[in-house]
């Protein structure tokens, strides 16, 4: 007896430090043997507290990031939309100023059409920048009708040319200024005038365009 005790308990794996033992009987021996074969398993351990919250910061800083870069995204992300609109008003305006007449004399006056300078005109010469008294860009009777009419003009809101509010446009501003262009591209100075159109959207994104306009036929 003592001998199978030595030989069971020499092939039995020696319990390391740290390891949980299990026993069980093995079943090459009979039910009622008295000695169980020892089987020892590495020992089961979880998380440490330092090494759960080393992991949550790790998270939590990727997902900070992330996050950081997809709310920029969404913040920028109607920026194109209201610099197209505002370079469409820009567009719009630029072209109502150069489609005006561009003469020596008011386009009321009689001798429009044939006065070849200020002093053929037979009562109001366009010599200044800016509108006549009463010329207003919205007034049906006295409308801004020349090109320099149109300097120092500004709104607040885009309006059309009745007056009203065009929907959704209330957050853009615009302003328009007309100066003499001097001598250009072999056409006297005085002969062209460069108009420039600033449209400013929410958020402070302004769009300006430029554009020349000279006399021809031959003051018009």
């Amino acid at each position: 007896m003592s001998t199978t005790r030595e030989a069971l308990n020499t092939s039995s794996p020696r319990r390391k430090p740290g390891s949980r033992c299990l026993i069980r009987l093995d079943s090459g021996f009979r039910r009622n043997d008295e000695y169980g074969r020892v089987q020892c398993f590495p020992c089961e351990r979880g998380l440490s507290l330092i090494e759960l919250l080393v992991f949550i910061v790790v998270v939590g800083i990727a997902v900070s990031g992330v996050l950081s870069v997809y709310s920029l995204n969404v913040r920028s992300s109607a920026d194109p939309m209201l610099r197209k609109q505002a370079l469409a008003i820009a567009e719009s305006l630029l072209e109502e100023v150069l489609a005006k007449p561009y003469t020596y004399c008011d386009p009321d006056d009689a001798n429009v059409e044939t006065a070849s300078s200020p002093a053929g005109c037979a009562a109001v010469a366009e010599t200044a920048m800016g509108p006549e008294a009463g010329e207003t860009r919205y007034h049906n009777l006295t409308p801004y009708d020349n090109v320099n009419d149109y300097h120092g003009f500004n709104m607040a809101g885009i309006n059309d040319l009745t007056n009203n509010p065009v929907a959704g446009l209330g957050g853009y501003s615009a302003d328009i200024q007309v100066q003499s262009a001097g001598a250009f591209n072999g056409i006297p100075a005085g002969e062209t005038l460069l108009v420039t159109v600033t449209v400013n959207a929410p958020g402070n994104q302004g769009v300006s365009l430029s554009g020349y306009r000279t006399r021809y036929a031959p003051n018009f």
